[in-house]
């Protein structure tokens, strides 16, 4: 972190923060060589989905609720890497120590590397739109995935990247927090794979809507797949928004805990 951040009333200190890892992030080969690598797999899935006959065995709306929800996934992850390595990583390279002798409030660092890690998620939607558009091949299907892109993916995307800095900032090994986040994110999206949670019973339902990854990928495949309207499957998206709030209020708590440890 510059000397200006040290010179900035803390008041303005995570702009300071945020300016400075979104510089870090995207001026450096870590954030485009993460986000090539998602642009490359969704390619891929969008090719496998709609090529030609005879390897296109899916609708318009099937194939494009399989973009919406694998973007949603794997543009959360992104995020989700980038946020879990956010405090771990600087302890690790034994640079956390230079931002916490500044007079910046630990909050603004939490809150200006949230905002970094954000960007990552609103890159992922930038790259996905296309290939939404393209595979919706009508203008009411490409509407309701662009929708259900930006509302539900934004929301799951909020939950788990404030959640990932969570972990970043008590786990002491950044090995740790980096398999945490994304072990607990696996877990989390499993349910929503499984046709024996996901069918219609009323253990099953809650279960879904409690769960806000699980939540999120399940109104995409209402809305997309199943050709269902918003105003039956409002309330899946009510665990996704408490979640981001309360994991970000969470993850700004816990700045008042970060440590140094031991550096490796």
């Amino acid at each position: 972190m510059s000397s200006t951040a040290a010179r900035t009333p803390s008041r303005a200190g995570w702009s300071i923060v945020a300016r400075q890892e979104l510089t870090e992030l995207w001026d450096s080969t870590r954030g485009p060589g993460v986000l090539l690598g998602f642009s490359v797999l969704l390619a891929a899935l969008s090719y496998l989905v709609s090529a030609d006959a005879g390897i296109n065995l899916l609708d318009a709306r099937e194939s494009v609720g399989v973009i919406v929800q694998t973007a949603i996934a794997l543009g959360t992850l992104t995020a989700l890497v980038i946020s879990s390595d956010a405090i771990s990583g600087e302890r690790e390279r034994g640079t956390l120590e230079s931002l916490l002798v500044t007079p910046l409030h630990r909050r603004d660092l939490v809150i200006g590397k949230l905002i970094s890690a954000t960007s990552m998620w609103v890159a992922a939607i930038l790259v996905s739109l296309p290939f939404v558009v393209v595979l919706a091949r009508g203008p009411g299907v490409a509407f309701d995935a662009v929708i259900v892109l930006v509302v539900a993916g934004s929301l799951v995307a909020a939950a788990l990247t404030a959640f990932g800095l969570a972990i970043s900032s008590l786990a002491m090994s950044n090995r740790v927090s980096l398999a945490s986040a994304i072990s607990i994110m696996l877990l989390l999206a499993a349910p929503s794979r499984l046709p024996g949670v996901t069918a219609n019973g009323v253990l099953g339902s809650i279960f879904i809507k409690l769960n806000p990854v699980s939540a999120g990928l399940r109104l995409a495949n209402e809305v997309l797949v199943g050709q269902q309207g918003w105003a039956d499957h409002w309330s899946l998206l009510v665990s996704p928004a408490v979640a981001a709030v309360v994991l970000t209020a969470v993850a700004i708590r816990l700045s008042g805990r970060i440590e140094l440890g031991d550096a490796r």
